[in-house]
């Protein structure tokens, strides 16, 4: 008997309730900058869901799919930040 998928639900469980908590500052969130953060972590936590969820059905494409999201979260970062500093994206 193999402990993985066990380990793997477990991972997709923390991860959702930390998809949770992060949408929750997302929504609520006081400052704009919270926002920011809580929309980056919920980049990385949709990534790691992906990666998981890889693992757990055995499908490689999936890997891919979680390397687009991490590039469109770290671009859209990085853009929503530089917006909010500057006021425009591009000079």
């Amino acid at each position: 008997m193999t402990i993985l998928p066990y380990a793997l639900g477990i991972c997709v469980i923390a991860v959702t309730i930390s998809m949770l908590l992060c949408l929750f500052r997302l929504v609520i969130g006081p400052s704009i900058v919270d926002r920011l953060l809580a929309l980056d972590t919920l980049f990385l936590n949709a990534t790691c869901l992906i990666v998981i969820l890889g693992i757990y059905w055995s499908i490689t494409t999936m890997f891919e799919g979680a390397l687009l999201v991490a590039m469109l979260g770290f671009v859209s970062t990085a853009a929503l930040a530089r917006y909010f500093t500057t006021g425009h994206v591009v000079d």
